[in-house]
């Protein structure tokens, strides 16, 4: 399957697919948390710009906001098609309106204890850090 995303992403779907069921999961929580916080921001700028409508940066913030938000939604798109490929069954988690402001999941925090970092890297995409010698997937 060919997926064309509409807006650029830092990874493709084939690169997605590399992913481990639990990186996959983390980064659709993480994104999710992000959206739930753009769109209460996106909510105060619209307010903003109620009062203030010639405001041309409130205009331009509430503008870079709606293409944030979009490319975060077809990022959870693209994971969620892997997590399909994958025979994961999708639930309400997954949905793109749901947020997780309870923190970490169970089998983060469990990997965690189990000394394997939930985000520990694929080797095709590993970026090194400035100091040289932590590896992480860069979502």
């Amino acid at each position: 399957m060919e997926y064309r995303p509409r807006y650029a992403q830092p990874f493709t779907l084939e690169e997605a697919r590399l992913l481990a069921v639990p990186i996959i999961s983390e980064e659709i929580s993480r994104l999710q948390n992000s959206l739930l916080h753009l769109q209460r921001t996106q909510d105060e700028l619209r307010d903003a710009l109620a009062t203030s409508p010639g405001d041309t940066d409130l205009t331009q913030a509430f503008e870079e906001n709606e293409d944030v938000i979009g490319s975060q939604k077809e990022r959870i798109t693209i994971l969620r098609m892997v997590l399909v490929e994958k025979g994961v069954p999708m639930s309400a988690h997954y949905d793109l309106q749901a947020g997780n402001p309870r923190g970490p999941s169970s089998t983060t925090r469990q990997s965690q204890t189990n000394g394997i970092h939930p985000h520990a890297a694929v080797p095709s995409q590993t970026t090194d850090a400035a100091d040289g010698d932590d590896e992480g997937v860069y979502l």
